[in-house]
């Protein structure tokens, strides 16, 4: 952003793993990871500091699977395999 209105758009952990954010400074919520171990990516949807997990995908692509529920107490609920 402009300066004095900067937001953060990425953190880089020191294990490898990425987090991406979306939103105005003051207000960036987390919408992506990118897990360093396994290559998968995790998807979040919801308000900043209320972000909750909705969708992960394994890297193999064989699999994704599908959370419901507020943050902190997500539940899977569904997921797909590829044939």
């Amino acid at each position: 952003g402009e300066r004095g209105a900067e937001r953060m758009v990425r953190t880089v952990f020191a294990n490898g793993n990425v987090k991406y954010y979306k939103g105005e400074q003051g207000a960036e919520r987390l919408v992506r990871m990118e897990l360093a171990d396994d290559g998968g990516v995790e998807h979040y949807e919801g308000e900043s500091g209320a972000e909750r997990l909705s969708r992960a995908e394994f890297a193999n692509g064989e699999e994704v699977q599908y959370y419901e529920g507020e943050s902190g107490a997500e539940r899977m609920v569904r997921a797909e395999v590829a044939d």
